[in-house]
C-alpha cells in the first residue's frame, strides 16, 4: 500500500486533491497529504518523506593531542605564526585540563608573537600566568608578553604606553623569576624601555624651554632625575635644568645642577657648556647638599 501511494504522487492534480479531500472515506489520506511542505518545491519527488536526509549528522573522528601540535609546528616552520596559533588553540578545546592544554596555550601565545599579533600573544601569555603561575614555563610566557609590548615601541615623539608596560613586564619577570633563562635579555631591555622614557621626558622638557615656559621644563627635567638617572639623558638633563634655573632667575639651583653635573660627568661637554652659562652670569657651579637635585643623586649612590 505505501508503495502504491508513493508511485501515484508525481501523476496527482490539485483538482485530484480537493476530489480526494471531498470523499469521506479518503479525508484521512488527503490531510495527511496535504501537511507535507510544498513551498518551493517543482515535483513531489522532492516532498518524499521516506528518502534520504538532505543533511546529516557526521560525529568527526578524534584527532591524536599529538597530531594537532605537529601540525601547529608545521605550520610555525612555514612562518604561518596566525595559523598555527589556531591550530594549538584546538588543544585546549579538545583536550581541556590536560598537559596538551597547556603546551598548547604556551604554544599559541609563541605563535601569535610570531605572527606579530602582539595584542592576542599579550592576552594569551597572561592567561597562561593566570592559569599556570607555578610552572617553569611562566618566566617564558612572562617573557613574550614583555617583547609583545617591546616591539610596539613607538618613537619619542609618540605615547609611550607600550614602552611603560614592556619596562613593568620586565622588571616583574626578573623580581620573580631571577634564576630564569630570560632574565639577562630582560635586564637589557629594562636598560632600553627606561632610556626610551627618559628621551620622551626630555623631548617635552625641550618643548616647553624653547617656549620659555620655564617651570614646566623643570617638572619634565626633574623626572629624568628623579625616575631615569641612570641613563644617557641624565647629563643634557642636569644641563638643561642649569639653564631653566637662571632663566628663572634661581640661581643656587642652577649652580647646584652644574655642580652635580661636574662632580658625576667630569668629562662631559655638558658639563663645560653649563660652566660657561654660568660664568656669563659671574657664577660658578657650588653644590647645595639640601637642594632635591643633590639628594637625588646621594640617594643612588651617585652624589
Amino acid at each position: 500500500m505505501m508503495s502504491a501511494s508513493r508511485a501515484s504522487l508525481p501523476s496527482i492534480r490539485v483538482s485530484q486533491i480537493r476530489s480526494v479531500f471531498r470523499s469521506g472515506a479518503l479525508r484521512l489520506a488527503a490531510a495527511s497529504f496535504l501537511a507535507l511542505p510544498i513551498a518551493g518545491c517543482s515535483t513531489f519527488d522532492s516532498l518524499n518523506p521516506f528518502g534520504g536526509e538532505k543533511y546529516e549528522t557526521k560525529l568527526l573522528p578524534d584527532v591524536p593531542a599529538e597530531d594537532i601540535y605537529d601540525q601547529g609546528l608545521a605550520r610555525l616552520q612555514k612562518n604561518d605564526g596566525e595559523g598555527a596559533a589556531k591550530k594549538f588553540s584546538e588543544l585546549e578545546k579538545q583536550y581541556p585540563y590536560s598537559q596538551w592544554s597547556r603546551k598548547g596555550l604556551l604554544m599559541q601565545t609563541y605563535s601569535q608573537y610570531e605572527g606579530a599579533q602582539y595584542d592576542d600573544a599579550i592576552a594569551s601569555g597572561n592567561r597562561y600566568i593566570g592559569l599556570y603561575p607555578s610552572t617553569q614555563e611562566a618566566a617564558y610566557a612572562t617573557y613574550l608578553i614583555g617583547m609583545s609590548y617591546y616591539k610596539q615601541i613607538p618613537d619619542i615623539s609618540r605615547d609611550q604606553d607600550a614602552t611603560e608596560k614592556a619596562l613593568q613586564v620586565f622588571t616583574a619577570l626578573v623580581q620573580r623569576y631571577p634564576k630564569s633563562e630570560y632574565v639577562d635579555d630582560a635586564k637589557h631591555k629594562i636598560t632600553v624601555t627606561r632610556d626610551q622614557l627618559a628621551g620622551k621626558e626630555m623631548s617635552v622638557g625641550r618643548y616647553y624651554l624653547a617656549r620659555r615656559n620655564y617651570t614646566a621644563a623643570v617638572n619634565r627635567f626633574r623626572d629624568v632625575l628623579g625616575k631615569y638617572q641612570t641613563t644617557r639623558h641624565a647629563e643634557e638633563a642636569l644641563y638643561r635644568l642649569t639653564e631653566a634655573y637662571l632663566r628663572l632667575g634661581i640661581a643656587h639651583e642652577a649652580q647646584t645642577a652644574a655642580a652635580v653635573l661636574g662632580h658625576n660627568f667630569p668629562d662631559s661637554p655638558w658639563y663645560n657648556d653649563a660652566y660657561k652659562l654660568l660664568a656669563g652670569g659671574g657664577l660658578q657651579p657650588n653644590e647645595d647638599r639640601g637642594s632635591w637635585i643633590s639628594k637625588a643623586f646621594q640617594k643612588v649612590g651617585l652624589g
